[in-house]
């Protein structure tokens, strides 16, 4: 339990310091950049796998078309996610996409509940009513149903939950997911470089070429750490601890991009805040009467 809370607190770390990796590359286009995302990550887990000399599970995974249908599906989440966060990122939605990610939680917890059976204390309740009482404000206010937001939530809750079912651990796991995007981000930036649309063989500095080349560890690492936390604690607890993410990138969106916070959205946002202090409280309480 401890390790898988130590494991996914890093992911959700890294993910919310992304808007920095991905603002550096801003005039790279959403697409191409995810393209670089799935082809330098394979490269990198080939070289980790190589390393540990874990090949053994691929010939039996390829054999059993259950598992193989289920990473279809979890590496069409990813790579949806992927692209609409880089996207809302690069084009002035850092706020927005924070948002998606503070949904998501409640996501992992319907799906923790509906598919899983896990059951919520009575605290763990009231800090779920109190983070949706924010979001649902964070949604009126806005004056529109917030896309962005929703399908970031939606594709990684889903994700979430298919990798913690998953077959494979972590490590196996993410390889096959990438090795079934590796062909498609191929073809595409062969595409780019024969019609001349290559940014990473145009760009004039190669400061641009090494920071895509970097989207394979920058890519795969926190996603290894989220599958291993996954698999190691209850849905509801990934949930609440994946408010790091989306309160450093809304942090950054305010800070060091000037988005627009208003004081409207602060207090959706003060809701949210209240909810995981709320939750933590509540976790503390309870392990002091089991100690």
């Amino acid at each position: 339990m401890n390790t898988g809370m130590l494991y996914a607190a890093g992911a959700f770390l890294s993910w919310g310091l992304f808007p920095l990796y991905f603002h550096a590359i801003k005039d790279v286009p959403a697409s191409e950049i995810l393209a670089h995302r799935m082809a330098w990550s394979l490269i990198f887990l080939t070289v980790v796998l190589a390393v540990r000399r874990q090949w053994k599970w691929l010939p039996q995974v390829l054999r059993q078309p259950k598992i193989v249908g289920s990473f279809l599906a979890s590496a069409f989440l990813l790579s949806a996610n992927w692209f609409v966060y880089i996207w809302a990122v690069n084009n002035g939605h850092v706020v927005d996409a924070s948002l998606g990610y503070f949904i998501n939680p409640l996501v992992n917890v319907l799906l923790g509940m509906l598919v899983l059976k896990e059951k919520l204390r009575r605290g763990q309740w009231i800090a779920i009513g109190v983070a949706a009482t924010g979001v649902a404000w964070l949604t009126w206010q806005g004056g529109q149903i917030p896309y962005i937001a929703l399908v970031l939530a939606v594709s990684f809750g889903a994700y979430g939950l298919l990798r913690k079912t998953a077959a494979l651990a972590a490590l196996e796991g993410l390889s096959f997911e990438t090795l079934i995007l590796f062909p498609l981000a191929v073809a595409y930036l062969g595409w780019l470089v024969y019609h001349g649309q290559s940014v990473f063989l145009n760009a004039e500095s190669d400061n641009t070429r090494w920071l895509l080349a970097a989207a394979g560890p920058t890519t795969a690492i926190p996603l290894l750490l989220f599958a291993a936390g996954a698999r190691r604690i209850p849905m509801s607890v990934l949930g609440m601890l994946q408010y790091m993410s989306p309160s450093l990138q809304m942090l950054l969106g305010v800070w060091v991009f000037h988005e627009a916070f208003s004081s409207a959205r602060l207090v959706g946002f003060l809701f949210i805040w209240s909810a995981l202090a709320i939750y933590m409280l509540e976790g503390w309480l309870v392990s002091r009467k089991t100690s």
